[in-house]
């Protein structure tokens, strides 16, 4: 008797202490979002852009993230400022997600010239590959 009656005890402590636990998990991350406001980073990274500031890596992130919220419009915008640059060392990813911005607003003859860059891009890649295992 005295044996169940320890088992039962146990058993209701162990539930009783996990319950406890997932509250003040959850009570403590309430505290966290009290104490940290939320910063809409593209919205940063464009204001910092229309102040002037230019860099290949601030347009590849403005890019990336209206490409990823599949806001194709913004993302060709900030990918033509990228390619404007002229930067030659971009990876390939970006010719494709440039291309595939493009062919959403229209600009079908343009797409279709930066899939022409990016496959030559990845032959030239494939290439040096291939040098260097030689």
């Amino acid at each position: 008797m005295k044996k169940n009656r320890f088992i039962y005890i146990t058993i209701i402590a162990i539930f009783s202490f996990k319950g406890y636990a997932q509250n003040s998990k959850f009570y403590v991350t309430d505290k966290i979002n009290d104490k940290y406001a939320y910063v809409d980073v593209i919205k940063t990274y464009e204001r910092v852009a229309e102040k002037g500031y230019k860099s290949a890596d601030l347009f590849k992130k403005l890019g990336d993230s209206y490409y990823q919220n599949a806001e194709l419009e913004q993302a060709a915008k900030w990918y033509c400022e990228l390619f404007a640059m002229n930067n030659t060392d971009l990876e390939p990813k970006y010719y494709y997600q440039y291309a595939m911005s493009l062919k959403f607003i229209g600009q079908i003859d343009k797409a279709n010239e930066m899939l022409v860059k990016l496959k030559q891009k990845s032959e030239a890649i494939a290439e040096k590959k291939n040098q260097k295992q030689r």
